[in-house]
């Protein structure tokens, strides 16, 4: 497989995946202010920590208030990582690949855009809002099973695999690594009461309720939580089940040593943690972990998606100069 085509298929499966995500942590913050006791308030900011797009919200916006994150996050040009955007670049990825990828997949992602482009203007108003982005999630889910369903299992598809499992454990240390500061200000100090309440919002933004309750009994901790989202071997966004499945991926290509230690690195990491006590400092774990996911990413773009590049410039270099 040509390298371009393997980077473009992976980046795809990123885009689809940062695009569901973004819509699945609008959704979620924007149904959790239907459950808040009175006095307490939602904030907007940490869905802008999560994505990281901490300094460019800044450089445009002055408040985190609620529209203007929300446009923010699904609709803004400037934000490259926006739904809208997201969705671009997943199309534009698709469209260079439609003799690799089925046929029904580039509809579908194509009819994805031509969706969002249609519907977005008139869905940013919160009582339309969840509608468009539960439907945003749905098309992006069949897309997903589609191409699980109907195209080769072969170098093509570990590429979309880890793509779409980077992403997902990218997103996955950067929501726990927020969410389990404090998402919500009462009136007063004492957040004692809503801590329960926080951990399920935890959950929820990874649409990990119902898995958690059937592996987990009794009442909803903070160190239950993080064990699952964390360790867990088979819920589909934990942290471990990603990284494990980005390495299985990888034991599928050529010149994999050092990428296949670099997964084994993380893994180990995580899972000697206990999350009990303070002796496993969080914001410093994740800062690694998120440091080393991204050592992981350049490391797959030098080794695989470089190639090409490099061999052009070394060819264009062995030829003669004109005369």
């Amino acid at each position: 497989m040509l390298s371009r085509v393997a980077e473009r298929i992976y980046w795809m499966g990123r885009y689809l995946e940062r695009a569901e995500n973004s819509a699945r942590l609008v959704n979620v913050n924007s149904h959790l202010l239907l459950d808040l006791p009175k006095g307490v308030t939602l904030g907007w900011w940490p869905l802008i920590e999560i994505s990281g797009s901490q300094d460019l919200f800044n450089e445009h916006y002055e408040e985190a208030s609620e529209k203007l994150v929300v446009k923010f996050l699904i609709a803004d040009a400037k934000n490259h990582g926006s739904l809208s955007n997201s969705i671009f670049y997943a199309r534009e990825n698709a469209r260079t690949i439609r003799d690799i990828i089925p046929s029904e997949a580039w509809e579908k992602i194509n009819d994805l855009f031509d969706f969002v482009k249609e519907s977005l203007p008139g869905s940013m108003a919160r009582k339309k809002r969840f509608a468009f982005l539960q439907d945003v999630t749905s098309r992006i889910q069949q897309i997903t099973g589609l191409l699980a369903g109907t195209m080769l299992h072969n170098v093509g598809y570990d590429f979309l695999r880890l793509g779409r499992n980077l992403e997902r454990a990218e997103m996955t240390t950067r929501i726990v690594d927020v969410r389990s500061e404090s998402i919500i200000t009462a009136e007063t100090e004492d957040l004692a009461p809503f801590e329960q309440f926080q951990w399920v919002s935890v959950l929820h933004s990874m649409s990990a309720y119902l898995a958690y309750r059937q592996e987990v009994h009794g009442i909803i901790k903070s160190d239950n939580v993080l064990r699952f989202l964390m360790q867990n071997p088979y819920f589909p966004r934990s942290f471990a089940r990603c990284v494990n499945e980005t390495k299985i991926s990888l034991l599928n290509l050529p010149n994999n040593e050092k990428l296949v230690e670099l997964a084994d690195t993380m893994l180990k990491k995580i899972n000697k943690l206990s999350f009990k006590t303070a002796d496993d400092p969080l914001d410093l774990l994740i800062d690694k972990l998120q440091i080393e996911l991204s050592e992981l990413n350049k490391s797959i773009t030098k080794v695989y998606f470089s190639l090409e590049r490099t061999q052009k410039t070394k060819k264009q270099k062995e030829l003669p100069e004109e005369v």
